[in-house]
């Protein structure tokens, strides 16, 4: 049994009030992952989701190799005539630090980029998402854990069918090179 005295309130997500100040992000690796960004965040953003979201004239690459997992990690590259499938959330502007923690933002990993994105038949612009700094030439295979995560995102927040096995099928490729 929990019990709760009058000094210690129950710690509850909230959804960004009408008042509060947001931004549209737009993932397309492990953050696709409601539960998983939960973790880095601190709070439950299943709210926050807006849905399915297309990025036009990039396509997805290993092109990171993460220290702390210890496998390639999931970027975006320039590529006309290609699409990234991804999630858009509209994230209350407080979570902005943890956000660039997670994403390794200070250390020189990830960089914001601002772009444009179509979701549920409407136009997002100006909508953050994270590119790699310093891409490795070629790719690195993910681990079987950030695997899972982004595959399990992606299912989750009802990404194309067809998006979800290209997905599988090329970071099964990665891991069996």
């Amino acid at each position: 049994m929990v019990t709760l005295s009058a000094d210690t309130p129950p710690r509850i997500a909230s959804r960004p009030t009408p008042q509060e100040p947001t931004f549209d992000y737009f993932a397309y690796g492990s953050c696709m992952c409601p539960v998983d960004l939960k973790r880095s965040l601190g709070e439950s953003t299943h709210d926050y989701v807006i849905g399915p979201a297309t990025l036009k004239g990039y396509r997805l690459g290993f092109h990171y190799y993460s220290p702390q997992r210890q496998c390639g990690a999931l970027d975006i590259l320039p590529a006309p005539g290609q699409e990234v499938q991804g999630v858009l959330y509209r994230l209350p502007w407080r979570l902005s630090p943890q956000l660039d923690q997670r994403e390794a933002v200070s250390q020189g990993s990830y960089r914001h980029e601002f772009i444009t994105v179509r979701s549920q038949g409407r136009i997002y612009r100006r909508v953050r998402t994270y590119v790699v700094v310093h891409k490795t030439p070629v790719e690195v295979a993910p681990n079987d854990w950030y695997f899972s995560v982004v595959l399990r995102g992606a299912i989750t927040c009802s990404l194309p069918e067809h998006y979800c096995w290209e997905l599988f099928h090329h970071m099964r490729g990665l891991q069996a090179a």
